[in-house]
């Protein structure tokens, strides 16, 4: 079993969803762990929650430096918070489009570069990005959405390559459909809905016929941020049911 006692880890949008999946099992496999959100977890935890706007680079500066006094230090950071805004490009509207790629994009790229001194100096550390299916296929609607994805992951390979000589692996993980608040669309649960049911579950668009669950994600993060991850770095892992593999 991968063991994280005495690693400290920073994961964004750890108060639901994936984030919180992921910031639970890094505890429960002895980590100590600090989340950024913009919201409190609903449920008491010993997990430190920072509440923050991750939009606000500012706030990010000084939640990281708040984080680094309660850990000590920062052996790896998970970005995982994101906004999707649906937003056709014929209506394109600005507020939507920037504050997308402010949270999804700048705000990791950000916190890398603030969070990578901290292992640079440390000559160690495990950064994971989470990107989309998204980030190499799209749909309408999901302008911003799929650019933020897709330049995290260039990101992703960029500070791979950046922070090799300092022993920090940095890899991007990429879903597809995961039963989250981020598919609920104007009321509706896509993965509910008709369409989904008869394209990706009855016709098998999507192999293993269900949507993840977050703790599905959660696992593949734990073990790239890892120590029994030495060697896979500047990757992206798609973990998406199988649905990138089919024609």
């Amino acid at each position: 079993m991968i063991d994280f006692t005495g690693k400290s880890a920073i994961i964004t949008g750890g108060a639901n969803g994936i984030g919180k999946a992921t910031a639970e099992l890094l505890a429960k496999l002895g980590a100590q762990v600090v989340i950024f959100d913009q919201e409190a977890p609903l449920e008491k935890s010993e997990i430190k929650n920072i509440v923050m706007d991750l939009s606000d680079l500012g706030a990010c500066k000084e939640s990281v430096a708040s984080a680094q006094e309660t850990l000590g230090k920062v052996d790896i950071l998970v970005n995982i918070a994101g906004v999707s805004i649906p937003n056709l490009i014929l209506d394109l509207d600005q507020n939507k489009y920037h504050r997308t790629l402010a949270v999804n994009l700048h705000a990791p790229v950000y916190l890398m570069h603030l969070v990578g001194a901290i292992m640079a100096k440390q000559s160690y550390g495990r950064i994971v990005n989470l990107t989309s299916v998204q980030g190499s296929t799209t749909e309408p609607m999901a302008l911003a959405y799929g650019i933020s994805k897709a330049a995290l992951e260039s990101a992703t390979r960029t500070a791979a390559i950046e922070f090799a000589e300092f022993g920090i692996l940095v890899n991007a993980v990429a879903p597809g459909f995961v039963s989250t608040r981020m598919s609920i669309y104007d009321g509706e649960d896509e993965l509910e809905s008709d369409w989904f049911k008869s394209i990706y579950l009855e016709n098998k668009r999507l192999p293993i016929a269900r949507a993840a669950q977050p703790i599905d994600i959660a696992k593949s993060i734990a073990w790239l941020v890892s120590d029994s991850n030495t060697y896979v770095t500047g990757q992206t892992l798609s973990v998406d049911g199988g649905m990138s593999a089919r024609f």
